[in-house]
């Protein structure tokens, strides 16, 4: 700690520091602030933390009980590429005054909790995280939901829709038709300074960056991140999306990481790789299929077994079960296989054992990256405990398969109810070692919950084209 606290001090003089940002995640998802002068930024409250309301966040604390501590993590000091001022951000973990405690219903405090629970039965000690998050830019983004004005509109220079619009310098005619926008160079892709620079901040930011490109719809895009230990990588995917939607303002544009903003496009999914290493060695290779081991084999079984409660974290939005339908690249179906993106679990191909990893692809980007990570490695822990196998690997293409052969296949959740529904029938997986605890899984299901009744209650304009004039 000492150690650390002195590094803290000398960043203060390397850069100049005027500004310490301390940075917590709720459990929606969204990162959360508290700015303090440098000069009140000492040893004392490096170690002790600072005190905040947590009746204020969602789904926390109550009014009568709502003193709540920031512990800074000390090892994730970096310097904010977005601050006028020079400002140090540090990612913290919520405490609980009383106890010292991390807080039941902090999200990093509970994958803390996780990979403790994995060290304890001997399962592993590190495990590898990474995510492919993809997301949408647009020019111009307007909604009502006024009881007699609902309507959203979204548009971008890249859009099919375009190619009649007259613009005051011109139209170029070049525009991204539907699907048609997986890696195209320029002119097409409007996007490549925009992305460029969001690698380039990215990596001033701390966050592995490798590449970037244009995705399968129109105005959607990847950056690539290396893979990291669980928490630095959910600790990077919150920077991630900070530096996507802040680098986009830049340049004018907005950034949107729903997984289906457009409909008859593909949406945004975030596969998740995954491996767990143990005293150095991958275990998750072996020489069974696709060179796995039993291990990684049972780990496969824990999350599909367990997928409908893991859609919960992993999908948690009204939004994502748009983009979890066949015909999109999204895999609805659970089944794993090697290569085959059309199974939920596919087996990247590796060149060697420690590139060996199980890709998990029904995720998508509104997920809590701690909370999703963790009920992932909660359900494959839970495969590897009680050695639930996959069954047989599927290499076919599952969406040309015969439809009575193809009912024979399970499929993640059909929507939020059923993901909030299949969450709260199978918990128990979750809750092993205190992990997730009940009272947490309880208060996410009433948030979520008042989502789902939102969305049911509304009418949506397709209603209207669809019934008015019956």
């Amino acid at each position: 700690m000492a150690k650390n606290i002195k590094n803290i001090m000398e960043m203060y003089d390397e850069f100049a520091v005027e500004f310490v940002d301390f940075r917590f995640t709720d459990t929606k998802g969204r990162w959360h602030h508290m700015t303090q002068h440098v000069s009140t930024v000492d040893e004392d409250l490096l170690t002790n933390g600072i005190m905040f309301d947590g009746s204020s966040i969602s789904g926390w604390k109550t009014i009568d009980d709502s003193d709540m501590l920031l512990i800074p993590d000390l090892d994730s000091a970096i310097m904010d590429p977005f601050s006028y001022k020079p400002q140090l951000v540090l990612i913290c973990n919520i405490v609980e005054p009383s106890t010292g405690q991390g807080y039941e219903r902090d999200p990093r405090s509970i994958a803390k909790r996780a990979l403790a629970y994995m060290g304890k039965q001997g399962v592993g000690d590190t495990a590898y995280f990474g995510p492919e998050a993809e997301f949408f830019m647009f020019d111009d983004v307007r909604w009502s939901t006024e009881p007699h004005s609902t309507g959203f509109v979204v548009d971008d220079e890249e859009l099919h829709v375009n190619s009649a619009t007259e613009y005051s310098d011109g139209n170029d005619g070049y525009h991204v038709k539907k699907k048609g926008g997986y890696i195209p160079t320029l002119p097409l892709d409007k996007a490549v300074e925009i992305r460029a620079e969001m690698v380039t901040t990215g990596l001033e930011f701390g966050i592995p960056m490798e590449k970037h490109h244009h995705e399968v719809a129109s105005a959607q895009h990847e950056l690539g991140v290396k893979f990291l230990t669980l928490v630095e990588c959910a600790d990077n995917m919150q920077k991630y999306k900070h530096v996507v939607q802040n680098v986009a303002q830049q340049f004018g544009k907005t950034a949107t990481f729903m997984p289906k903003p457009v409909y008859g496009d593909n949406g945004s999914g975030m596969h998740v790789h995954q491996s767990i290493w143990k005293d150095g060695e991958n275990i998750f290779a072996g020489n069974g299929y696709a060179d796995l081991s039993d291990t990684c084999l049972y780990y496969i079984g824990g999350i599909i077994k367990h997928a409908k409660a893991i859609n919960a974290f992993t999908n948690p939005s009204t939004n994502s079960y748009k983009r979890l339908v066949p015909g999109f690249e999204a895999p609805v179906l659970l089944a794993y296989s090697a290569s085959n993106r059309s199974a939920s679990c596919r087996i990247p191909h590796a060149s060697s054992p420690k590139a060996k990893r199980v890709e998990v692809r029904f995720p998508d980007p509104m997920a809590n990256p701690y909370l999703a990570y963790t009920a992932l490695l909660m359900a494959g822990l839970d495969g590897i405990k009680n050695k639930i196998h996959p069954g047989e690997a599927m290499d076919k293409d599952l969406y040309e398969l015969p439809a009575d052969k193809l009912k024979s296949i399970p499929t993640v959740c059909g929507s939020l109810r059923e993901a909030l529904e299949s969450l709260d029938a199978n918990r128990g997986f979750l809750t092993e070692g205190g992990v997730f605890t009940d009272n947490f899984i309880d208060s996410y299901l009433a948030l979520k919950w008042e989502e789902v009744y939102t969305l049911e209650q509304t009418p949506h304009p397709v209603e209207f084209e669809m019934y008015y004039d019956c």
